[in-house]
């Protein structure tokens, strides 16, 4: 999940202070947890690389202004988000790669739905549904339910206020669960 990696205020404030190998070390913590966000948000693990080090490059450049007021984490992810935005704004094509052992937490879909998932069905129907999903609706359930963040934090992330959130959230459910009855 979103927080497997404590926060380490020595190494956040040794790198703010131009220190790169604090900088390094913070990266490598980060960068895992990163790249699956921005694989999963992007469905290109080449493109989603190449944004991970547009962040990675960015959040480097920005370091001396960190105030601090955020986890470094959720400022970095924050970062990594806006440059996923920028990257899918310019791109016409979205596809996304297989969650690996990630299942998406969707609302009680009745009997079939869960007869469908213990056949192993369900996870290739949400990667494709979820793939459809427009940006706007897929960052936040793509946040939420699959990397774990809680809807303060997501809502935080993609620099939208709770209310918003919950409602693109909410929608971005709705239109899975509709296309998943639509193909029962």
């Amino acid at each position: 999940m979103h927080s497997a990696v404590p926060e380490d205020h020595d190494l956040v404030a040794r790198a703010r202070d131009g220190d790169p190998a604090a900088f390094d070390e913070l990266v490598r913590q980060q960068a895992p947890q990163l790249y699956r966000l921005l694989v999963r948000m992007i469905g290109d693990a080449g493109a989603a690389e190449d944004v991970a080090q547009e962040s990675f490059l960015r959040a480097w450049r920005a370091l001396p202004s960190f105030r601090g007021d955020a986890r470094f984490s959720t400022w970095l992810h924050r970062i990594a988000v806006n440059e996923a935005n920028r990257f899918l704004a310019r791109q016409s094509r979205r596809e996304l790669l297989p969650f690996d052992d990630v299942m998406l937490e969707v609302p009680d879909l009745g009997a079939q739905t869960h007869e469908i998932a213990e056949a192993g069905e369900l996870r290739a129907k949400l990667e494709e549904l979820l793939a459809e999903l427009p940006a706007h609706y897929r960052a936040p359930v793509v946040l939420r339910d699959v990397e774990g963040f809680s809807n303060e934090e997501a809502a935080e992330l993609l620099e939208l206020d709770l209310r918003n959130f919950k409602s693109r959230l909410h929608r971005g459910r709705m239109a899975i669960r509709r296309r998943l009855e639509e193909l029962s």
